[in-house]
């Protein structure tokens, strides 16, 4: 007998067979066409570089560090290196192709209480950003979640989330401004016909500031780490109601501590701290704003800005092409053609020795892709669609590197409020009988069974399995999640009470043979998928990878228990009620 599709939350949390193999083939296909090529790349050493950004990377902002307000980049880089020697941030065992793997970066993830965020077939939850207002900040006993100093650590992330919820709506909608203005100045409109004197000003004033702009670009062409983010060639979508940023993922690290970081293979651009991809779990075309930390073993003369540097090799430059025509001889046009060139080759190494955000069109092996370096402090915004047709990379820097990437993540499926909804679906179904402290099932109904039971495995796979999986790292530094989890293992086991309920109606003989046949099939494939995903689970928590972990950080096995623990209903290992069902349905 065929087994059921899968259930709707596994299709909608889980990337599809035909998903990956039509990746696969994708990513093939591309490798084929390129053979040894490499397809071009832009920095801002480059030539065209404005422009490439400007037609094809319009949706990327950068924010430089002087942008932010006085004060936070201290407070923020602060609660970075605190979340650090705390031991919050941690290299994640993901899913890949059905094997797990170590993520290269460590992270942790902070945000509204109560929220989480699922990557790879891992569900992260948050530690709660403390704010004025807030509420779900403390635990069961009433007590604050985290001691002091995470506290304070989780209140300026939060402070910078404000920040970039501001900031990221006020950039869309001064691109989105200059956009309609450029659309106006096109038109042949003139004072009187459409447009008032002030406007017309304010036009000219703008065009003044734009071609300044311009010929300070083209003067600083190609030097220095930042540059200003272009004007937006196409309008954004309104993103108003979207810039709510709810969660933040906090990664670092140290690339002299990684022995093997794989090279770019597309473009040459360097080695990659994360491969290319696409933001997982957003809210569709909401921003994501990314704050970039480099560590302050980062040497003195990186503070010296890419303006100055560029500014002392032109003034080096220009001493000696005065010092040559003074002299009538001595250094030719040709070496000063070659100092040149070495000078723009050591701006080139300077800028990879930065950390770098790479973008490219996906699947695309004609349009150049775009290496943006950052310095220590600067920003970037990734805005209207720019995460869905585009990937983008993290290209390895000299030194160690924090980043605070803030997202609006959705919340329908992967909240803690959510979850316990479900919960609170599925038990209506359970009757208990005061007075013969029995219990039975209110409905029968085939429908009605097979959402209690789909509720069953997302509350024992997606929840609990998640969180056991990654041991017991959260409660060493926040017990916010401790008591949902111990409640939600309570629900989770009253499920597993009804699946034997449910269980003993089918077996029983009495019951009517059609709704019998019907519920023997809801039964058979939840049993099924359930001892599957077990195995798997167990599987993946008994890895080599998974041994190699420290106690408090290695994963658990849970919920399990013994086939003969006699406060469980049913037996952890299911094969033979499976065989029982299935010969029930063949006598059918």
């Amino acid at each position: 007998m065929k087994p059921r599709q899968r259930k709707q939350y596994f299709r909608n949390m889980k990337r599809s067979d035909d998903s990956e193999r039509e990746k696969r083939r994708k990513r093939r296909r591309l490798i084929q066409e390129l053979g040894e090529q490499r397809i071009p790349y832009l920095s801002p050493a480059d030539p065209g570089f404005q422009e490439l950004w400007d037609s094809s990377y319009a949706g990327l902002a950068l924010r430089q560090s002087s942008a932010l307000p006085d004060g936070l980049h201290e407070r923020v880089q602060s609660a970075l290196i605190t979340l650090q020697r705390r031991g919050c941030l941690l290299r994640d065992l993901v899913r890949v192709r059905d094997r797990d793997v170590f993520t290269a970066v460590s992270r942790a993830l902070v945000g509204q209480p109560g929220y989480t965020y699922r990557y790879l077939d891992t569900r992260l939850f948050t530690i709660p950003w403390h704010c004025e207002g807030e509420e779900g900040q403390k635990d069961e006993k009433e007590k604050p979640c985290c001691d002091s100093d995470l506290r304070d650590a989780c209140k300026a992330l939060w402070e910078l989330n404000q920040f970039f919820c501001s900031d990221v709506k006020q950039q869309t909608n001064a691109r989105g401004v200059k956009r309609s203005r450029s659309d106006t100045e096109n038109s042949e409109d003139t004072p009187g016909e459409g447009m008032c004197e002030e406007s017309v000003k304010d036009r000219l004033l703008e065009e003044k500031q734009e071609k300044e702009k311009k010929e300070e670009e083209e003067e600083d062409s190609g030097q220095g780490c930042s540059h200003s983010s272009p004007p937006s060639s196409t309008p954004p979508p309104d993103v108003a109601g979207l810039v709510q940023f709810n969660i933040t993922i906090i990664n670092y690290m140290d690339p002299s501590a990684m022995t093997q970081l794989k090279e770019e293979p597309y473009y040459g651009m360097g080695k990659m701290a994360v491969g290319w991809h696409h933001d997982e779990d957003l809210v569709p075309l909401s921003p994501v704003a990314v704050y970039s930390y480099s560590c302050p073993a980062e040497p003195k003369k990186e503070e010296v800005t890419e303006k100055d540097v560029e500014g002392q090799s032109k003034e080096k430059v220009k001493e000696k092409e005065t010092e040559t025509e003074g002299e009538g001889e001595g250094t030719s046009k040709e070496e000063l053609k070659e100092e040149r060139e070495g000078l723009e080759k050591e701006e080139v190494q300077k800028e990879k020795a930065c950390w770098r955000v790479g973008l490219k069109v996906a699947w695309d092996i004609h349009t150049p892709g775009l290496a943006l370096p950052l310095q220590s402090g600067d920003c970037y915004y990734m805005t209207a669609d720019l995460n869905r047709t585009h990937q983008h990379c993290v290209l390895a820097g000299e030194t160690a590197r924090f980043s605070s990437t803030h997202r609006v993540v959705q919340c329908c499926t992967g909240t803690l409020d959510y979850i316990k909804k479900r919960c609170s679906e599925a038990l209506e179904n359970l009757h208990t009988d005061p007075e013969k402290n029995t219990k039975s099932l209110k409905s029968l109904l085939p429908s009605a069974l097979q959402r209690i039971e789909d509720i069953h495995s997302e509350v024992e796979f997606e929840w609990l399995r998640q969180y056991w999986f990654q041991g017991r790292r959260y409660a060493r530094f926040c017990s916010w999640w401790t008591k949902p989890m111990e409640q939600m293992e309570k629900d989770w086991k009253e499920m597993e009470r009804m699946t034997q309920l449910l269980l003993d109606v089918v077996e029983d003989e009495n019951t009517a043979q059609e709704n019998r046949r019907e519920m023997a099939d809801v039964l058979l494939n939840a049993l099924t998928d359930r001892q599957q995903h077990r195995q798997t689970w167990r599987d993946r928590c008994q890895s080599s990878l998974a041994q190699t972990l420290p106690a408090e950080e290695a994963p658990a096995d849970r919920p399990y228990w013994s086939n003969e623990d006699p406060d469980m209903p049913l037996p952890f290992d299911l094969s033979e009620i499976i065989n029982r069902v299935e010969s029930l349905l063949w006598r059918m």
